[in-house]
């Protein structure tokens, strides 16, 4: 059997574990309709590897621009009702997509799924702090704080991208963080309280690490989100508290590194809003 699923890996420079990757999807007990690996502009024998060890994944080769575009790519070209995304980095369960599938035929309104994980750095699995604890149903007050959602864990109805929108591209780091905001304003999501994949980090190529300051880029999700004004009153209101809190720490650590040009930058786009 299989599930009507297209799953969509980007890569970057990760032949070993994209492999990992690929053979964790292989070896689903309910098989993906489509597998689609997005390689973006690796220098590495990623490509070769690839169309030699797994001739039926489509592999798309693209020079570097970005996860965002890598994903959105993928996409436009994904042929099932259900998207899954799988980072490069990251192992399911065998039995991910069977058990997410049994939850989303069994509740038919949800167009967004997403599961418990473990988490494993440096080799080691660790426990995640109570601040990145997983939940279902209307959650956009607690996808504020930080990313809520991991893109490994989920499966989306495509019909989500033709309403919310796809990856925002400008974002060179938290576009998962954006989507899932756009997406949870709108939308309850199914949550399988299961852990169903292993999420790996400690690596030197996150992009957590490649890029310092990672609420400037939530600052740009949540100031586009508040003048987009799609939002409710009490939605507006907690996101607006969040973007207030969050400028102010952007701010402060700027200001202590003696960032004069980056403080101008925040006060010209985001005056109005952290006033």
């Amino acid at each position: 059997m299989q599930a009507p699923v297209s799953v969509i890996i980007p890569t970057h420079n990760r032949c070993a574990s994209v492999c990992l990757a690929i053979d964790s999807v292989l070896a689903q007990t309910l098989a993906p309709t489509q597998v689609i690996v997005v390689d973006d502009g690796s220098s590495d024998d990623t490509c070769a590897v690839i169309r030699q060890r797994f001739p039926r994944v489509e592999l798309i080769q693209q020079q570097n621009h970005g996860v965002s575009h890598a994903r959105n790519r993928a996409i436009e070209i994904a042929s099932s009702d259900w998207v899954a995304f799988l980072d490069s980095d990251d192992l399911w369960f065998e039995n991910k997509l069977q058990v997410q599938m049994h939850h989303i035929n069994a509740h038919p309104e949800y167009s967004l799924c997403h599961c418990d994980e473990h988490w494993i750095r440096n080799g080691k699995r660790v426990n995640p702090m109570n601040k990145h604890q997983k939940r279902g149903g209307y959650i956009f007050e607690h996808c504020l704080p930080l990313c809520a959602i991991s893109p490994s864990a989920t499966l989306i109805h495509k019909k989500l991208f033709d309403e919310i929108g796809v990856f925002d591209e400008s974002l060179p780091a938290c576009e998962d963080y954006d989507l899932w905001l756009r997406i949870c304003a709108k939308h309850p999501v199914l949550y399988v309280d299961q852990a169903l994949l292993a999420k790996t980090g400690g690596h030197e190529d996150q992009l957590s690490r490649k890029h310092w300051g990672m609420d400037r880029f939530r600052l740009q999700a949540l100031a586009k989100l508040l003048r987009s004004q799609t939002l409710t009153d009490e939605q507006s209101t907690l996101a607006t508290q969040t973007f207030k809190h969050k400028y102010g720490i952007v701010l402060n650590g700027a200001i202590k590194r003696g960032n004069t040009s980056f403080v101008q930058e925040l006060e010209m786009h985001y005056a109005e809003l952290a006033q």
